[in-house]
């Protein structure tokens, strides 16, 4: 019986101890899970987030990709723009080149526009000159100067009889007299060996190309005989002046070709109204055109005067 006591306490002292141990493995094994939990948490990642700010993220980042694409695009397109009118500006400013040459090339130049005006003032002198000579000689003479200022008219009327182209008797010595005032003129404005320019008498130095004899008739009758007539009656005119005064035709223009010149015009240049008979009377005329010879250039300018000065009569349209 007390074995047996023994043998039971014996086997409740183990017992005892095994569930002590137990006890103890089971607290340690806590123990170390909470150990591992607390380094487990000293071991995540600081950087990380949570998922619904990293997709927040995510999607800024993508609109903001998505904005730099359009930005690109549309300084894509700019710049293609930009690249056209740099192309554009780059014409522009060669054509603006091209266009100032060719203003300063056209541009009018005051020297030679000077020179053009004293051209027709002294015209005009020249033309007053020989009207006023004609009307102290002949007072009932008819003569006028063209508006344009380039040619005396004389009535046709006055010269001719109607239909003839024959100069009457009487009026023959009015062309003479035409013809020595003209020879008295041209040699301050022409070249050849009559040529004899003065400053005082041509100050600017201009030159005469022609002066041409010029026939007119009025409307009445076919062109076939005006033409005809208007020129027969300028032919008569050149003729009765050169062979009164034979030296007209050593005037010599800047091609060394005489100075008188004619021309016949029919009705083709009427100056009055050919539906009167006045109109007509007036119509039927004999101008003097005087043409003055125009420089392109400052040198035509001077080579000009240069052979006035010198009286040339060779080299004469250099």
């Amino acid at each position: 019986m007390r074995g047996a006591l023994r043998r039971i306490g014996r086997e409740e002292e183990e017992e005892s101890a095994f569930v002590s141990m137990t006890d103890m493995t089971v607290s340690f094994l806590f123990i170390v899970m909470i150990l591992l939990a607390f380094f487990a948490s000293q071991l995540h990642d600081p950087n990380q987030a949570p998922k619904r700010e990293f997709d927040g993220v995510v999607a800024e980042r993508d609109d903001a990709r998505r904005q730099v694409a359009t930005l690109q695009a549309n300084v894509d397109q700019q710049s293609a723009t930009l690249l056209a009118q740099s192309a554009r500006i780059v014409e522009l400013e060669k054509r603006n080149s091209e266009l100032e040459a060719e203003v300063e090339r056209l541009k009018p130049n005051s020297a030679l526009e000077d020179y053009l005006a004293e051209v027709a003032e002294q015209r005009k002198r020249i033309l007053e000159s020989l009207r006023d000579k004609l009307q102290i000689d002949y007072p009932d003479l008819q003569v006028v100067i063209s508006p344009e200022m380039d040619a005396l008219r004389f009535k046709g009327d006055g010269l001719f009889d109607r239909n003839s182209s024959a100069l009457k008797s009487d009026k023959r010595s009015r062309v003479e007299k035409i013809a020595e005032h003209l020879d008295e003129l041209l040699p301050c404005f022409t070249l050849g060996s009559r040529s004899a320019w003065k400053a005082g008498c041509n100050p600017g130095g201009v030159l005469l190309e022609a002066v041409q004899i010029e026939g007119h008739t009025d409307s009445t009758g076919p062109d076939t005989v005006n033409v005809p007539l208007s020129t027969d009656r300028a032919v008569a005119t050149f003729f009765a002046m050169t062979k009164h005064q034979t030296s007209l035709i050593q005037h010599l223009n800047d091609r060394k070709q005489p100075v008188i010149s004619v021309s016949g015009y029919g009705p083709m240049r009427p100056v009055a109204d050919n539906s009167t008979s006045e109109g007509q009377a007036t119509n039927r005329r004999i101008d003097l055109r005087l043409i003055m010879y125009t420089p392109a250039s400052l040198d035509d300018i001077a080579r000009v005067r240069a052979d006035l000065r010198e009286g040339v009569t060779e080299g004469a349209g250099r």
